[in-house]
């Protein structure tokens, strides 16, 4: 209890700046994360659709694999960066008795900021291919 003039009451000048800090650093810190979700997700959700792209590209009857695998690198190179677009492999095989064009990326996963693990992000893309000639089903 406080009585008469001498006692003083313990001040709070300046506690607003402290917390306005504490708050805005915080708030900054979950803006930053929902925004490396998205760009993650972005360059994912990019990677997927070129990959499916270059396997349509490459199943086509006059084309082949490997000129889908080129298709899903000029895909990735143009829509991203040429970085994400090292390692490319497009193949044909058998999947329940019909031929289908393969496309997988291995890209790296953007963590902080474009910059993250080398391959750790995988995506496929199928297609079935028009040479069905000779399967087997």
């Amino acid at each position: 209890m406080y009585s008469g003039s001498n006692m003083r009451r313990p001040r709070d000048e300046g506690s607003a700046v402290a917390e306005f800090v504490m708050v805005a650093a915080l708030l900054l810190f979950v803006a930053t994360g929902v925004f490396q979700v998205g760009l993650a997700l972005y360059v994912r959700n990019s990677l997927i659709a070129a990959a499916s792209e270059g396997a349509r590209y490459g199943a086509r009857a006059d084309s082949s694999p490997q000129a889908g695998a080129e298709r899903t690198s000029q895909l990735i190179s143009t829509g991203l960066s040429a970085r994400f677009s090292r390692n490319i492999t497009a193949a044909e095989h058998i999947s329940n008795g019909v031929r289908v064009v393969q496309v997988v990326v291995r890209a790296p996963l953007p963590v902080i900021g474009p910059i993250g693990p080398s391959e750790a992000l995988e995506v496929r893309g199928r297609a079935f291919s028009e040479h069905q000639v000779g399967v087997v089903p």
